[in-house]
């Protein structure tokens, strides 16, 4: 079963993500902001991160540049959501596999998540 680490501080999008993706059979870990998701991360290593732009304490681009510093982390995918345009993030982070533009469907993560997930496959 694939673990999905989701990152976002607002608690209906985990709410909603969360019920999508355990449909689709993943196994889904929840963190409220960055420094919160790091911690996850060394409690139960993800296939993927699903990492919200802008959260209190530490951001989704603080985060992630964190992840890719980390050997144990740095080849994690990470899907980059936000309501901004993309360019925006892109100033502070680019270093992700996947945008999606709030708001999203679940489907079109489900999709994108199974897409990223097999490439992984060796």
């Amino acid at each position: 079963m694939k673990t999905i680490l989701v990152v976002d501080d607002e608690f209906g999008v985990v709410e909603v993500l969360t019920a999508a993706l355990e449909d689709e059979g993943y196994r889904v870990v929840a963190a409220a902001n960055g420094r919160h998701g790091l911690e996850r991360l060394n409690e139960s290593l993800p296939d993927i991160v699903i990492l919200d732009f802008m959260m209190p304490i530490l951001d989704g681009p603080a985060m992630a540049k964190a992840m890719k510093a980390n050997p144990a982390f740095a080849n994690i995918p990470i899907v980059m959501t936000s309501a901004v345009a993309e360019s925006a993030l892109r100033e502070r982070f680019d270093a992700y596999d996947a945008y999606l533009r709030k708001p999203f469907r679940a489907d079109v993560l489900v999709k994108l998540l199974k897409s990223i997930l097999d490439k992984q496959q060796p």
